[in-house]
């Protein structure tokens, strides 16, 4: 690539790989924009994780790499080289199974951010629902997208349990809440 920027672009439109021009909202465009937007903030919350998890932050982004490029495909329907395994979905089940091992039992809702958790934590959520954003966006797209499906579903799953097992590492609390308490607190605040 000789230069970053190629100004086909510039009047809103792309190119999807094979070649197809399609305007910058089309659908394939949401969804592997949203599948980059969670590759960057798994990055941005790798940073700031511990080794183990980072390690695993970072495996994860390679698997949206690929997905990115499938999603990208003219054809959607057809069964390229680049693919996505089942065993991948295995992977994220065993690491949730080992995050959540050592994790009090949750009883209640959990509010992210500087009441109840650490700063990495929050952008594991903030990660969490960027992933279930690309979800919904890969479910507007027709083709054999099961295993793209299958593999975000149950990151946004580790993500979660990846952020509880942050802070119950780092000793940090969690802000628990049940949805009677937060209209009760309303109406006692009145605001």
């Amino acid at each position: 690539m000789d230069k970053i920027y190629t100004r086909r672009g510039d009047e809103g439109w792309t190119e999807l790989l094979g070649g197809r021009a399609v305007a910058k909202t089309h659908p394939q465009v949401e969804a592997y924009g949203t599948v980059d937007e969670l590759t960057a903030n798994l990055g941005l919350a790798a940073t700031m994780s511990p080794p183990k998890l980072a390690d695993q932050l970072m495996w994860i982004q390679e698997r949206l790499f690929v997905i990115g490029a499938i999603l990208a495909r003219e054809d959607l329907s057809a069964q390229g080289e680049i693919r996505l395994s089942v065993k991948t979905v295995e992977q994220l089940e065993r690491w949730i199974d080992e995050l959540q091992k050592d994790l009090p039992r949750q009883t209640r809702f959990l509010m992210p951010g500087p009441k109840g958790g650490s700063r990495t934590s929050a952008q594991l959520h903030v990660a969490r629902t960027v992933c279930r954003r690309a979800e919904r966006r890969v479910c507007t797209l027709e083709g054999d997208l099961a295993a793209i499906l299958m593999f975000l579903n149950r990151l946004s799953d580790y993500l979660y349990a990846a952020a509880r097992w942050l802070n119950f590492r780092l000793g940090v609390e969690e802000y628990e809440m049940t949805i009677a308490e937060t209209v009760g607190k309303d109406m006692v605040d009145g605001e």
